[in-house]
């Protein structure tokens, strides 16, 4: 019997893991469950699961907590998260909270000695060499939740005394694959949140649209892998059958296969190295009849150069593009901008900010801040535009 935190319970990931609870009760109980705000959601499961501890990043007071409910202790506000990532015994993290707010419950559950299930891209983003380093020194590998790392990851556990040469990182290409550059900077919020394949959350949807969802992953991969950027192929695939694949020196290409569905990859995670039933539907290739593929474009997209240009840069400049794209991807949500302008506040921000460092946490923070202050000010200037 495993026991699971999780950070993002309400949200797409942590309600597909406890999915995975509810499949195998044999296998896993629940320490603690965190939600940013959907409180009723949170309550429903502290019913269903009874977890030690609960916790809500956006407070409420104590007499908003049900009376069946009183017995669980409860943590308001922020630092819910690092109580919950630090403090509450447990054998397993999940970290499925959006944005940077993932990379110090990451650290907290590392210096706890808890196994860490990644399903925040930031955490490696912004801070990854830290990060590695942190998990390298309890000797507990991060175990990626993203399919396509997660495909990765599963394909490099044959390697044996074959090292891995290109990694080969899938991607759907999104609502917009298809459409004209100057189509895709006046998409709506509606069009862009229609992802063909996924249900996710809004912010990832987004990101998924304007491919900084894969300029993230391909961040994420560098650190996760210990990886040239040179060495990670993006590999536009519309099926989503292929979630990634290895390339190695011997010239075998290993991939990994199945519909899309993430409680696979959730499933791996939670029961590394062994595998359990998902509930999962059967991969029938003669139903899909043929697999495509196409190169990136980066004139449409170029948020994977962007990403790229980040990590040859070194320094701050990927926590700089995060949290520009963060505060641009809030905007378009908003109404107040085009899509197209999220490129270019990103692009701004970069320009702006070209040579910050990165050697500890507080610089990553102060990083963050400047690259979120100087694209609203840039925000700002483009609202009507």
């Amino acid at each position: 019997m495993q026991s699971l935190s999780i950070l993002g319970s309400t949200g797409s990931i942590g309600t597909q893991a406890l999915e995975i609870v509810d499949l195998h009760p044999d296998l896993f109980s629940v320490a603690a469950l965190c939600a940013r705000s959907q409180k009723e959601k949170l309550f429903q499961q502290a019913r269903r699961y009874h977890p030690a501890v609960c916790g809500l990043v956006d407070p409420v007071p104590e007499s908003e907590i049900p009376q069946d409910l009183k017995h669980i202790q409860w943590v308001m506000g922020p630092e819910a998260l690092h109580i919950i990532a630090a403090q509450v015994p447990c054998d397993m993290v999940l970290v499925s909270v959006v944005g940077i707010a993932g990379l110090p419950a990451v650290m907290d559950a590392l210096d706890a000695r808890r196994q860490v299930l990644l399903a925040n891209k930031e955490a490696l983003v912004t801070g990854g060499h830290l990060v590695m380093e942190k998990a390298s020194a309890i000797g507990k590998p991060l175990l990626p939740v993203d399919s396509e790392h997660s495909a990765i990851f599963q394909c490099l556990q044959t390697r044996g005394s074959n090292p891995p040469v290109r990694l080969l990182l899938t991607a759907s290409g999104g609502p917009f694959r298809t459409w004209k550059k100057e189509d895709i900077d006046r998409a709506t919020p509606a069009q862009a949140l229609r992802h063909p394949n996924w249900s996710m959350g809004q912010k990832i949807t987004i990101d998924s649209a304007s491919m900084f969802n894969k300029a993230l992953e391909i961040m994420e991969a560098r650190w996760l892998f210990d990886v040239s950027p040179d060495n990670i192929q993006v590999v536009i695939h519309p099926q989503s059958v292929i979630h990634s694949a290895v390339e190695f020196a011997d010239g075998a290409v290993l991939a990994q296969l199945g519909v899309p569905d993430m409680r696979v990859p959730i499933a791996y995670a939670m029961h590394f190295p062994d595998r359990i039933s998902t509930g999962s539907k059967s991969l029938d290739l003669f139903e899909i009849g043929s697999l495509t593929f196409e190169r990136e474009d980066p004139v449409r997209f170029p948020a994977l150069s962007l990403a790229r240009q980040c990590l040859h840069a070194g320094g701050a400049a990927c926590t700089v593009l995060n949290g520009a794209n963060e505060e641009a991807v809030a905007a378009f949500l908003a109404g107040r901008i085009p899509f197209g302008a999220i490129t270019r506040t990103v692009m701004h921000a970069l320009d702006r900010l070209p040579s910050l460092p990165a050697d500890t946490l507080d610089d990553i923070y102060t990083a963050d801040r400047l690259a979120r202050e100087t694209s609203r000010k840039y925000l700002a200037s483009q609202e009507g535009a």
